[in-house]
């Protein structure tokens, strides 16, 4: 009796020890018109947690449950219900549990999770995945509908790496995490590399490919589609793709790669873009050094023998004989060689400006008596000459006599008229005023001239070349130039050697294109212009000239060189002495002052051209630009004359018209001959 009492007071003893703690971890999930604020606090208190509520959380909750709930049961009762009403669970790193608008979830500082990790419940996560053979780009747009976008759901993608990043609910980021592992496990390909023995690799490949584009590959996945490599090294194709693909390509191949049917190994290879007889020493080339490698103890000129290579000009062919397998390298290095070049369009600018101003103030004297004068070089006309030219310039009143009947002496005035050309040639040297005052026998001739010059010249010649061509543009004319004379026996019969020089602009220039569409130019530029005579010489020549090579980007703009040149120039001459004296010292001088400026600038433009679409935009564009300087030009008008004299081109793509009469006659026989057709 007393070990049964013992027993029962232990058992008791233990059940209050027990009972808080069970009863502590049940928990009623019955909540009815309950406001959300209010169910957050309950659960924070039961759970013994930390809540932070966003003040646009509100509502209220109504849920039953007969059961009671333990913990775990509780807190994923707690995620379940919020999600139902549209919120989210944000767990932060030190315990804490934010509430949120499921919308709001995604941008706030949620756990991320790796390839290996793995969340449970409802609350809010992101997780990186790596996909190592789908495009990322592809797969995110299904996977976006898969998942609750308007919520705490969203997926993006980054390109350079090929991840996937998910964020939402656990249970859902899980779900599409495993998705996308059996869909990247889809794409794994295996390579399979098929050797040749008669055909060439590039050109079985260019066979084959055109072969799959007329099946319907456009109805088959691209990670099933095959892909096929030409390796030009070993001869050899590499394929990857569906295993039954694989093998129905690898049949194909193999009918394929036989021997040429021709009888004598003979072949007639029509080019399509190269000139043939510039392949001819190529293709010798290569043909000698394949027999000097398969030289075996027979001698290279028995072997030369055996392949013969020809062009056909009329037909632009190579025309080839030679063994099989030599022939199969020549047709791979024509193949390779045969291809459409790239051109090049050359836009270069040419900007010159120059600005001068310049002032000449002198004083001359002259006595024409004395035969004194005081004159300077810098004033454009000298007072001697203009004295001189005065004097002869007056009529001269001389007396003659005659006889009359009676055979007497008589006295008569003759008046020659004065002789002009000296003067002016004298007056023909002055540039501005020229003023002069007589002061008794001394003559003073006072010059004050001013010079202003601006020119602004833009020169923007263009070319187009073929790539490694070289091309050249002359804009001008040809100045005849005096370079001998030379004059007979007694100076009779003189006659003059002359050689004619070329002025204007010139352009030449061999363009070279290379890897990342980057253009090497060598250029030789010169701008060219007449300056006039200059003392003993008959003609001079400004000149500007430019060799240069530089490397430019396709449309890149380049400054290939310039000058800036500026000139302060003063000249003073003066009689010594007398031009020191303050302010009557100018009344003995003469003073010139000139300031210069020029800058002088070259641009270079290239555009790599490829195909014809390229081509027709440039030429459109520089065809609507003069077309359009046609039509302002018509829109003006010409004096005196009728307006239906302006040309003007049709507009780009149309065909021109003739005149009226010519056309009507055009038409009539275009009409007759589709009558007769008929």
């Amino acid at each position: 009796m007393k070990h049964w009492l013992k027993k029962s007071a232990w058992l008791i003893a233990s059940s209050l020890l027990i009972s808080p703690a069970v009863l502590a971890s049940e928990f009623s999930a019955s909540f009815k018109g309950t406001d959300i604020q209010e169910f957050v606090n309950i659960v924070g208190r039961n759970l013994e947690k930390t809540i932070i509520v966003d003040p646009s959380v509100r509502g209220k909750i109504d849920v039953r449950s007969y059961d009671t709930l333990n913990e775990e049961q509780y807190y994923s009762f707690f995620l379940n219900v919020l999600e139902v009403y549209g919120f989210a669970v944000i767990e932060m790193d030190n315990g804490v549990l934010k509430i949120v608008k499921a919308k709001d979830a995604k941008t706030s500082p949620v756990p991320v999770l790796g390839d290996n990790d793995r969340a449970s419940g409802d609350s809010v996560v992101t997780q990186v995945v790596a996909v190592k053979n789908v495009s990322v780009r592809e797969l995110s747009p299904l996977l976006r509908q898969l998942i609750d976008n308007a919520g705490a759901g969203n997926v993006v993608h980054y390109d350079p790496a090929n991840i996937i990043l998910i964020t939402g609910r656990a249970a859902v980021v899980n779900r599409l995490a495993e998705i996308v592992r059996r869909v990247d496990q889809a794409g794994d390909k295996d390579i399979e590399v098929v050797e040749l023995k008669n055909a060439s690799a590039a050109e079985m490949v260019r066979i084959v490919e055109a072969l799959n584009k007329t099946t319907d590959a456009k109805n088959t996945p691209e990670f099933l589609q095959p892909k096929l490599v030409a390796d030009d090294r070993t001869n050899s194709i590499l394929i990857s793709g569906d295993p039954k693909v694989r093998q129905r390509l690898r049949q194909l191949i193999k009918q394929l790669d036989v021997e040429m049917a021709t009888k004598g190994n003979n072949r007639v290879v029509y080019l399509k873009y190269a000139k043939a007889e510039e392949l001819v020493d190529v293709l010798k080339g290569v043909s000698d050094n394949l027999q000097a490698k398969d030289q075996t103890g027979n001698s290279s000129s028995s072997k030369n023998k055996d392949v013969m290579i020809s062009a056909h000009t009329g037909t632009n062919s190579l025309v080839i004989t030679a063994p099989q397998d030599i022939m199969n390298a020549m047709l791979d290095v024509i193949a390779q060689l045969d291809i459409r070049r790239a051109q090049v369009l050359i836009e270069a600018l040419i900007v010159e400006m120059s600005e001068g101003d310049g002032i000449n103030l002198g004083v001359q004297w002259g006595s024409l008596e004395s035969g004194s004068v005081i004159q300077y070089g810098n004033t454009g006309a000298s007072i001697g000459n203009v004295m001189v030219g005065l004097e002869e310039a007056k009529d001269k009143t001389t007396t003659e006599y005659y006889y009359d009947s009676a055979g007497n002496r008589r006295p008569y005035d003759s008046t020659t008229s004065g002789d002009y050309s000296t003067l002016a040639s004298a007056l023909s040297g002055i540039n501005g005023a020229a003023v002069s005052i007589m002061m008794g026998d001394w003559t003073a001739l006072l010059s004050a001239v001013s010079s202003d010059s601006n020119s602004n010249i833009l020169s923007s010649p263009s070319i187009t070349v073929m790539d490694n061509g070289e091309a050249s543009f002359i804009v001008g004319e040809e100045v005849p130039v005096l370079t001998g004379s030379t004059s007979g026996s007694n100076n009779e019969n003189p006659f003059q050697t002359v050689d004619r020089k070329e002025v204007g602009i010139k352009l030449k220039v061999v363009p070279q294109i290379n890897e990342g569409d980057s253009v090497q130019l060598k250029i030789e530029q010169e701008v060219s212009n007449v300056l006039g005579a200059n003392g003993a010489v008959d003609v001079r020549f400004a000149k500007r000239q430019l060799n240069t090579s530089v490397m430019v980007q396709d449309g890149q703009m380049l400054v290939l060189g310039g000058l800036i040149d500026e000139r302060a120039l003063e000249s003073e001459s003066k009689v010594p002495f007398l031009g020191d004296i303050p302010v009557l010292g100018y009344l003995f001088k003469s003073t010139s002052t000139q300031v210069e400026k020029k800058n002088l600038m070259v641009f270079i433009k290239p555009t790599i051209i490829r195909d014809g679409m390229t081509a027709d935009g440039i030429t459109q564009r520089k065809y609507n630009y003069i077309r359009a300087e046609q039509l302002f030009k018509a829109e003006e008008g010409l004096k005196l004359m009728d307006n239906n004299n302006i040309p003007v081109l049709p507009k780009f793509g149309e065909d021109r018209r003739h005149p009226a009469e010519i056309q009507a006659f055009i038409d009539q026989i275009s009409s007759g001959q589709m009558e007769a057709k008929q």
